[in-house]
C-alpha cells in the first residue's frame, strides 16, 4: 500500500502565545540537522539583538535575513519604510521558493504583515502557488488568515494560558529576543 507523502509542506504557527517563531526556530534546527538548508526572513524585525540571529550564524545552512525596522509598526498605518521592507522581504521569498538554494523557507511574522497592511493576502497566497514542489515553507504570526489557514498542510496555535509580562517581568535576552 503507498501512501501519499507532500514533498514540501505549508505549516502555520499561529496563535496569541508566546513561541511561535521559537517553534519555527526548533524546525529550522531540526532541518539544518539533516542537512537541510533554511531561509528565514522575517517581517518587522530589526536590530541585532535577536539571538537567532548570533546562533544562525554559527549553524551551515541556516541564513536568517531581517527586513524590517528595529521600531513598532502602526496597524492599518504602516509607514513608507515598513512597506518597501515589506516588499523586499517578498522578493526575496519569490527568489528563494522559486530557487534551489533552499529546502525550506520560513516566513516570520508574515501573518502580523499580512494583518497590519504591510503585504497583500493576494501576494502571499501567490508565494504558496510559486514554490517548488519539494521546498517546505514556513508562515508565523499571529491573526492568520482564514485563506491561508486553508491552503496549509499544518497549523497550530500558540494558545496564551498565563504569561510572565503580565506579572511585570520584562522581556529579557535569550528569552524573548
Amino acid at each position: 500500500m503507498s501512501e501519499h507523502v507532500p514533498t514540501g509542506l505549508v505549516m502555520i504557527y499561529t496563535g496569541n502565545g508566546k513561541g511561535k517563531t521559537t517553534a519555527a526556530l526548533g524546525l529550522a534546527m531540526r532541518a539544518v540537522g539533516h542537512g537541510r538548508r533554511v531561509l528565514m526572513i522575517q517581517l518587522m524585525k530589526g536590530g541585532a539583538e535577536y539571538g537567532e540571529l548570533r546562533a544562525a550564524r554559527m549553524l551551515p545552512g541556516f541564513e536568517i535575513v531581517q527586513k524590517g525596522l528595529p521600531t513598532f509598526v502602526k496597524r492599518g498605518n504602516p509607514g513608507p519604510e515598513d512597506l518597501r521592507l515589506a516588499a523586499e522581504a517578498l522578493q526575496v521569498a519569490r527568489d528563494a521558493l522559486t530557487g534551489s538554494e533552499w529546502d525550506l523557507v520560513m516566513l516570520d511574522a508574515i501573518n502580523v504583515a499580512l494583518d497590519f497592511g504591510l503585504v497583500d493576502l493576494d501576494d502571499v497566497v501567490k508565494l504558496l502557488e510559486l514554490r517548488r514542489q519539494d521546498t517546505d515553507m514556513v508562515l508565523t504570526g499571529r491573526a492568520a488568515h482564514p485563506e491561508l489557514i486553508r491552503r496549509a498542510d499544518m497549523v497550530s496555535e500558540v494558545v496564551e494560558i498565563k504569561h510572565h509580562y503580565r506579572q511585570g517581568v520584562p522581556a529579557r535576552k535569550g528569552i524573548e529576543y
